[in-house]
């Protein structure tokens, strides 16, 4: 049997962590011994890991990463705190020099470069290793593996980072996993030296298990008077929450009243996006569902799934409402012709403000369009767990 180690930082409710239960729930565990390292043991998804695979134990070094640095200091892990200390000052100072919209990558990168000389490495040996969450320093560095994979789920092309340093991390690495085509073109944009190791492989999806999840019963705030709207995903910048409150006091202002945005999930940007939501007027229709331990219920009920992001691998949230045969909005961020059939399974609109509350419009006064939208999902099969064996192939 091939000895196989996985690693990723956490299970809290995302895309990238749904997309490894999806890996995990399909692996071949008669061939693979499978270790799981997850950094910190928290997240509401840890529940939802299968058994199969081993979970080591968790390594309060490792959960550092995104604990406070007062909290690193209680904890006694002097080293880590200052090499913390110095990577916020140097991201900022870079950051500033480089006139990046905001330093927070570059100072993950910097972070997990200066702490790595105080991090255990892992003592076991293994066939293949997989970094599945980006930075993918640790892998590179404290893991002993004959071979090794990283994983890409998102548009580098937009990602404001030292590449020289990034470059370093990803040549350790046998192999690179790109989950579109579109999110290769951009990462190679970024990294055109590592051409020779990427390998697509899509997202794994269990229609089956979503629409299972979909069935059960969930309180929804959803009014049957209303056209309900609904987006699922971090609060954070990448996912244009800021752009979508604007678009709904758009569409408010035209009369359209009876519009309410949904939004599941959690982050950083909530206070921000409080406070632009009161400065709306908004605090009764943009309604901020915070974390759900299952969207699918709500995915279900609504009458439009919208991805008003900026920038996006291949977002799974929208995969998943195309199962639940919804109709879909997503913006024309870099890689979006790659995640649907634009007027087929769903429709892509404009990266602007005005874009978002445009398609939208558009989808509210045309009902055969979306009915039409919702027979090319119940057209497709989104399944796709024979991509699978795209890696097996990489192993042996």
């Amino acid at each position: 049997m091939k000895k196989v180690l996985i690693t990723s930082f956490d299970m809290e409710i995302g895309g990238v962590e749904r997309s490894l239960i999806g890996l995990l729930s399909h692996f071949n565990y008669t061939d693979h011994e499978v270790d799981l390292l997850i950094y910190s043991h928290t997240g509401d998804f840890m529940t939802l890991l299968p058994s199969e695979p081993h979970l080591l134990p968790e390594n309060p070094q490792y959960k550092t990463f995104r604990q406070g640095i007062k909290e690193v200091l209680l904890n006694r892990y002097f080293s880590l705190a200052v090499a913390r200390l110095y990577a916020n000052f140097a991201a900022k100072r870079y950051g500033r020099k480089h006139q990046f919209k905001e330093s927070g990558i570059y100072q993950m990168q910097l972070i997990w470069e200066k702490c790595l000389p105080f991090l255990k490495p892992v003592e076991k040996e293994y066939d293949v290793a997989i970094s599945y969450l980006w930075p993918h320093y640790f892998v590179a560095t404290k893991v002993k593996a004959k071979t090794k994979i990283a994983w890409i789920h998102t548009d580098y092309s937009t990602m404001e980072t030292d590449v020289e340093m990034d470059t370093k991390v990803w040549s350790q690495y046998d192999y690179i996993i790109s989950i579109s085509n579109h999110v290769t073109k951009s990462f190679l944009k970024q990294y055109p030296t590592l051409s020779n190791k990427i390998i697509m492989i899509e997202n794994i999806i269990s229609p089956s298990f979503i629409q299972a999840m979909s069935l059960e019963e969930a309180s929804l705030p959803f009014y049957q008077n209303n056209f309900n709207l609904l987006s699922v995903g971090r609060l954070c910048y990448p996912k244009g929450y800021d752009h979508a409150i604007k678009a709904l006091r758009i569409l408010h202002d035209k009369g359209y009243t009876n519009i309410k945005w949904y939004v599941v999930g959690y982050g950083g940007d909530e206070p921000m996006l409080r406070e632009l939501i009161a400065e709306n007027g908004l605090e009764d229709s943009f309604i901020l569902l915070g974390k759900q331990m299952n969207p699918y219920p709500y995915i279900k009920a609504c009458d439009l799934y919208v991805q008003p992001s900026r920038y996006e691998g291949k977002a799974v949230t929208v995969t998943e409402a195309q199962i639940l045969h919804k109709p879909v909005l997503i913006t024309n961020y870099e890689t979006a012709k790659s995640q649907l059939k634009d007027g087929f399974d769903g429709w892509i609109t404009e990266k602007s403000i005005e874009g978002i509350a445009q398609g939208i419009e558009k989808l509210y006064l045309d009902v055969p369009l979306r009915e039409t939208l919702v027979k090319g999902c119940e057209q497709t099969n989104y399944g796709n767990a024979d991509e699978l064996e795209k890696l097996y192939a990489l192993f042996r």
